[in-house]
């Protein structure tokens, strides 16, 4: 085969099984005998995973529209992220969770380790993922639309860049054997990290230099999406300091709570900024 078709096959088995790890869209037949399957493939289709929230922001914002036209903005908001959470399992809320039991449930590094794998939720973990849809949905229904259609697209891209950040720069701080996908208890490449940076970045860039149209469907000013950019950078870094000392590095639960933390402070920093 052609060495640069080849390149490309490779990258787009990479999107499929990053599109197939973190969402519930079925790859099967014959996609799934061509797709084939490597174990360390996941840890390099981690250049994908702010793509597949691309589509996940894409299915949200396409859901929200649809219910808009219907219901009050808080019953659309609603429908949305019920939406996302069927499309991924709610794969990184169960992560919060767990890391809310876990940091929640014990100050020892050991037994808060412990406490996030077990499969059960503690009180933590439900309050934890309560007050996080809770204010998800207060902040979405109470932007305009266009600018929470942008929000959705944006904050599920950027999020999941903060997650892969932190699986690049930090270690693994459970027992890579016992972990439950063994390629992601390794760090993540520079050049894969570089490549899930700059997905949320373009995608930034095209919202901010879009022409905003009428005042009923506005977007986000370039200044609120650089305060959006701080405000998922910032709960990135924390995230990051407070998983290294509590943990001595990150697992997956706490990338997947990364993952939330950060869609959240997107939100939280575009509402701050509006009429700004």
């Amino acid at each position: 085969m052609n060495p640069i078709k080849h390149h490309l096959a490779h990258e787009l088995r990479l999107l499929l099984l990053a599109l197939q790890f973190f969402t519930r869209v079925p790859i099967t037949g014959r996609l799934a005998a061509w797709m084939g399957w490597d174990a360390t493939w996941l840890n390099q289709s981690a250049r994908y995973f702010p793509l597949v929230g691309a589509f996940v922001g894409a299915v949200a914002a396409l859901v929200l529209a649809m219910a808009a036209m219907l219901w009050p903005m808080p019953v659309a908001v609603g429908l949305s992220m019920a939406a996302t959470i069927l499309l991924t399992g709610a794969f990184h809320e169960d992560g919060f969770a767990d890391t809310c039991d876990g940091l929640g449930g014990s100050a020892e590094r050991a037994r808060a380790l412990e406490i996030m794998k077990d499969s059960r939720i503690g009180a933590y973990g439900a309050i934890g993922i309560v007050v996080m849809l809770g204010l998800k949905a207060l902040v979405l229904a109470s932007l305009p639309l266009g600018w929470v259609l942008a929000a959705l697209c944006v904050a599920h891209t950027l999020s999941r860049a903060v997650a892969v950040s932190l699986n690049c720069w930090l270690p693994y701080a459970g027992d890579p054997a016992h972990a439950k996908a063994k390629p992601l208890a390794q760090q993540v490449s520079v050049g894969s990290w570089a490549v899930a940076c700059a997905w949320p970045l373009a995608l930034i860039a095209l919202f901010a230099t879009a022409r905003h149209g009428s005042d009923s469907f506005a977007l986000p000013s370039p200044q609120a999406w650089a305060a959006a950019l701080v405000a998922a950078a910032v709960t990135g870094l924390a995230c990051a300091r407070w998983f290294r000392v509590r943990l001595g590095g990150v697992t997956g639960d706490t990338l997947g709570a990364s993952q939330q933390l950060s869609e959240l402070a997107v939100y939280l920093a575009l509402l701050a900024m509006l009429g700004r």
